[in-house]
Parts: C-alpha cells; sequence; structure tokens
C-alpha cells in the first residue's frame, strides 16, 4: 500500500485572494501560524503561494527602495545573485497585495500523488509546503512537511501486515515462506532463510520501501551467494 497525499493532507485550507492586502496577507500567515498561504482566483484555482520570505522582501529592501544607500548583508547579496532573484526580491518589495507578493506558478501536487513524491518535489524546489489541486488546479487541500511525517506514526502492526501480505505472501520471484518479520517502533527485523543472497537482499530493499518503515535490520539467511565477484 502506498500512501498517497490525500491520506495526510490538510483539508480545511487557509487561502488569500490576489487583491488581499499586504498586513492582511501577514495577519493571516501569523493568526494561523503558518509560512505559506495559496493565492487562489474566484474560482478557487491556484495561482501562487505568498511565504513569510516574499512578505520579508519589504523590510530587506526598505532602505533602497527609499534611497537611502543601504546594503543587505553579503549572504544575502549572494544569495540572491546566485539564485538571480535580486530583480524579483526588488519587486516583491514593492507589492502591496498577494498578487504582487506571491511566487507563481506555484509548486503544487495531486491528491492521488504519492507521498514520496511530495516529499522530493519539496525537498527539489525548497518549500515546506504544497498546495493539493485536482486536474483542473481547484485547491483541495495542502500538505506541510509535518503532514508527511504522519506515515511515520503507521502501528507496527500495519507495517508488519503490509510486509508479510504485500511483500512475502504475494512474492512470485522466489520462496520466501521461511522469512520471518518482526517490527518494533518502526524498525523492521527480517529472520529465516532464502536461496540467494540476491533474493534476500531485493526483499529487504523492499521491505525499506513500506511507508512508516525507519530502518529494515536484514538477518536473512541464505544457501547460495550469487553476488558478482
Amino acid at each position: 500500500m502506498r500512501v498517497k497525499v490525500s491520506e495526510v493532507m490538510t483539508r480545511e485550507v487557509t487561502s488569500v485572494g490576489g487583491a488581499t492586502p499586504f498586513k492582511d496577507v501577514a495577519e493571516v500567515l501569523i493568526a494561523h501560524g503558518v509560512s505559506a498561504v495559496p493565492v487562489v482566483d474566484a474560482g478557487n484555482h491556484v495561482i501562487g503561494v505568498v511565504s513569510e520570505a516574499d512578505l520579508l522582501h519589504k523590510e530587506e529592501f526598505k532602505e533602497q527602495y527609499y534611497h537611502e544607500g543601504y546594503q543587505p548583508p553579503l549572504r544575502a547579496r549572494l544569495r540572491h545573485r546566485l539564485a538571480r532573484k535580486q530583480d524579483r526580491g526588488r519587486a516583491k518589495a514593492h507589492g502591496d497585495t498577494a498578487a504582487e507578493l506571491m511566487t507563481s506558478p506555484a509548486v503544487t501536487v495531486r491528491p492521488q500523488s504519492a507521498i514520496v513524491y511530495a516529499m522530493r518535489l519539496m525537498d527539489e524546489r525548497g518549500v515546506k509546503r504544497l498546495p493539493v489541486v485536482d486536474e483542473n488546479g481547484v485547491l483541495q487541500g495542502i500538505v506541510s512537511r509535518q503532514d508527511l511525517l504522519k506515515v511515520f506514526l503507521r502501528s507496527d502492526a500495519a507495517i508488519t501486515e503490509e510486509i508479510q501480505k504485500d511483500i512475502l505472501d504475494r512474492s512470485v520471484w522466489t520462496d520466501t515462506s521461511q522469512v520471518k518479520v518482526l517490527v518494533h517502533r518502526g524498525v523492521v527485523t527480517l529472520t529465516g532463510r532464502m536461496e540467494q543472497r540476491s533474493e534476500a537482499r531485493f526483499t529487504a530493499h523492499m521491505a525499506v520501501r513500506v511507508n512508516g518503515v525507519v530502518d529494515v535490520v536484514d538477518e536473512i539467511r541464505w544457501d547460495e551467494d550469487d553476488s558478482p565477484a
């Protein structure tokens, strides 16, 4: 069983419209304790995301905006230069509404996507929250890093059952009848015997992919070492 985004996402989503004023956006972020909110149009389609970082451009470039000769810290200047976001940062410093402040297009994910895909997307794009949208781009929910951690709350019994039924009992490529599985606090221990070393390794690899598994201890014995020389 692959856990989907729809199973862990938050369905009651705080969002703002494109015309929402700067201060109202800031109040929404603070009131709801979130770092970013989706920006939607009249049809609830996600058109962007506005984050704390987007709002903070106002302060970061304030001195330059008023021609007082201020230069951001060296680290900030290098960050903007490497990411080529300096001009966009300055533009956002002038923004007064969500539409002028937001990052667009938004990085989104579909409800039926596997949570592993959402994790990788967050890591690749450097974001902490993803709006969840349907095939038409309509907002369905939001998934955060904290939501994705819910997968590790799966019970040991549920993990054991999945490994036994979906990996061991359904194996058609090798005999796994002698393999036993024990799960404690998310750590899987596999024992027993198989014919070849490669088969034992593959079985352990499959167990690692089960959602909620923290680690796998491979104690499966084998009769033949078919590893490449």
